[in-house]
């Protein structure tokens, strides 16, 4: 693998990530209120503390789903995973 190549993939990955964390970040604001940037800057006593919202948040997404409401939305309750994720990633670390 050339360095051009080797160049080009690290740049694919890096912006797959980009947009993973921009939906989770944007999911996270419209569900629960919350700055995905901010909260994974805050001490691990705040994380443990904003970890059940983000998971009451999820829980609720779920349960429309199940219910078939029409305000289900299928890449909101990704996102919402993707930034619990996130979280507990955080504190795992």
């Amino acid at each position: 693998m050339s360095n051009l190549e080797a160049a080009a993939a690290d740049w694919l990955r890096t912006g797959d990530e980009w947009v993973r964390f921009s939906r989770a970040s944007m999911a996270l604001q419209l569900a629960v209120g919350l700055d995905l940037g901010a909260v994974l800057s805050t001490s691990a006593e705040t994380r443990c503390a904003i970890l059940p919202r983000i998971q009451r948040a999820l829980r609720r997404e779920h349960l429309r789903g199940v219910a078939r409401h029409w305000s289900y939305d299928l890449n909101r309750h990704i996102a919402l995973k993707q930034a619990l994720d996130y979280v507990s990633l955080k504190m795992a670390a």
